[in-house]
């Protein structure tokens, strides 16, 4: 279960950015249902209906990218 100490609000971009991603790919893949202008368009349309309803997404801390050596980390 996610510690809700860690939770914050995201920001406008981070939601807009979220939104644009997934108006256009379906996972990794380039989806055709919306080019790039169509999808910010519309994520930033969704981000401000969402703001003016009294919505916060909450996100967490950015997680830190796997390491591909076989050196042990250096923090201990």
């Amino acid at each position: 279960m996610t510690d809700e100490r860690r939770l914050r609000p995201a920001t406008a971009e981070e939601v807009e950015d979220t939104l644009t991603f997934a108006l256009r790919f379906k996972g990794r893949k380039r989806w055709d249902g919306a080019g790039p202008l169509i999808a910010g368009t519309a994520a930033d349309h969704l981000r401000r209906v969402l703001e003016e309803a009294g919505y916060v997404v909450m996100k967490t801390p950015d997680s830190v990218a796997p390491s591909i050596t076989r050196h042990p980390y250096p923090g201990g």
